[in-house]
């Protein structure tokens, strides 16, 4: 039987859920670069071959450190599904032979290259300046027109992103943004091959989104992403997942799968997609790719990743289109024949629809909740009411214990500040959109209040 080389790190789908999806289909070896969370330690241990983790995996020797634990269990395959460890597996998949996202894989996480690159093509996206200092920023914002979004060039989840509406901002917004940066790194959302990483920013305009120019129905973010793979150099877009609206600066919600988008306006978000992925020059890996959606059909790529959307994206879409992204991609990985989706899946394909909710300390016009609160997920179910057919569940890997006290919102720190994830699967996307506006409602009202004085842990 095949083997493959599972390089585990903070960020992607749940590693349970990732992990067991790929055992199916080889005997894995684990190498895991951050702590695995104990329910995934769980499934591994049942799982898997062996779990390796190194003491202090340096940013250096880190492909050594892949290329060689590989040779040592005869991978036939390396896979990482975390933002982190992308660079590093693809630069170790090359030196040992076997096929990754390839030399260009840089390009699809550091964002100022991918932005130089699609400038380049004459990509639509926001205007943009690479900065490395606060005095950079003050000459790129001379050149920009606010308001203007700081934000890091390696990072993932809106960590360390800062809306700047004016000159005299720019001071407070360059401190807090490198301090963010130097915190997420202690807690592991960090890059972990490029030494100084945390040091390299861009700036960029806000471009001015529109969701009712592109939804039948009110509620929806003014953003979708494309999940799709690419394979021997070939994009294959999957599906389309849409969004709840971002709590300030840009830290996401929800994320919806299908996006509940006209099949006219799904062709046309694919095509930018297209044209953003191939500009990329990717060469076997999954990919998720944000676009911004105007008013009279404009639109603007965002970013696109050599992995697969993190959190729920891929369960969700196993889950709505029967497609199991990790699996297709594993056996294309070790030389088996797979049949890509001949084109995008539409909504009207879909079994049902399925949502993750980022469970963040602010109420549904974003503002922080009045008091502290206890997380605990079997008050939640009990006491919020979701539409028949409706189910709602927690994802533990990705949430903190029953009884922790919720964090404090951090328009800078992003998803780092998330108390938990829920998953509603429901019979269509505008079930799942109105059942997560209620539950957003309800949060700060059904959870306990925390004791006077309390603080809060992060995940």
């Amino acid at each position: 039987m095949s083997t493959v080389l599972f390089v585990h790190a903070k960020g992607g789908p749940p590693p349970g859920y990732a992990l067991s999806r790929v055992a199916a289909k080889a005997v894995v070896h684990v190498l895991a670069l951050s702590a695995l969370p104990p329910t995934a330690a769980a499934t591994a241990e049942r799982l898997c071959a062996s779990v390796v983790a190194p003491a202090e995996p340096g940013r250096h020797d880190l492909v050594s450190l892949i290329v060689d634990h590989a040779q040592e269990v005869g991978a036939d395959a390396v896979v990482t599904f975390s933002e982190y460890a992308v660079v590093a597996v693809a630069q170790a998949c090359a030196k040992l032979g076997l096929p990754g996202a390839g030399d260009s894989c840089t390009l699809a996480r550091d964002k100022r290259l991918m932005r130089r690159t699609w400038q380049e093509r004459g990509i639509s996206q926001p205007g943009f300046r690479p900065v490395a200092t606060e005095r950079e920023l003050h000459r790129a914002a001379a050149a920009l027109t606010f308001p203007l979004l700081l934000k890091a060039a390696w990072s993932a989840g809106s960590t360390a992103h800062r809306i700047i509406r004016s000159a005299a901002e720019i001071p407070a917004a360059w401190s807090r943004a490198r301090d963010v940066m130097a915190e997420s790194a202690q807690l592991g959302y960090a890059e972990l091959h490029v030494a100084g990483a945390g040091a390299d920013f861009l700036v960029e305009e806000i471009v001015r989104g529109s969701a009712a120019d592109w939804f039948d129905e009110p509620g929806w973010g003014d953003y979708v992403s494309v999940e799709g793979v690419v394979a021997d150099g070939r994009f294959h877009p999957v599906c389309l997942s849409g969004r709840m609206p971002t709590v300030e600066p840009f830290t996401e919600r929800a994320g919806i799968t299908p996006a509940a988008l006209p099949p006219a306006a799904q062709d046309r978000v694919v095509a930018l997609a297209r044209d953003a992925v191939d500009a990329l020059g990717l060469e076997n890996c999954g990919t998720h790719t944000e676009i911004k959606l105007g008013a009279g059909g404009r639109m603007w790529v965002i970013e696109t990743a050599a992995r697969f959307g993190g959190a729920m994206t891929v369960p969700q879409t196993e889950e709505v289109f029967g497609i199991d992204l990790i699996g297709l991609l594993t056996d294309h990985l070790l030389g088996r024949p797979v049949t890509w989706p001949a084109q995008v899946r539409t909504p009207n394909e879909a079994r049902g629809a399925a949502g993750s909710l980022v469970v963040l300390a602010v109420d549904g016009a974003g503002d922080a909740w009045p008091g502290r609160r206890i997380w605990d997920f079997p008050t939640v179910a009990d006491a919020v009411p979701v539409s028949d057919g409706s189910r709602l569940s927690v994802v533990a890997e990705s949430s903190l214990p029953d009884g922790t006290v919720v964090p404090v919102y951090d328009p800078a720190a992003g998803a780092n500040t998330m108390a938990a994830l829920c998953l509603l699967s429901a019979a269509d996307p505008r079930t799942v959109l109105a059942d997560f506006r209620t539950l957003v409602d309800a949060l700060p009202h059904v959870l306990p209040t925390a004791p006077a004085g309390t603080g809060g842990a992060r995940i």
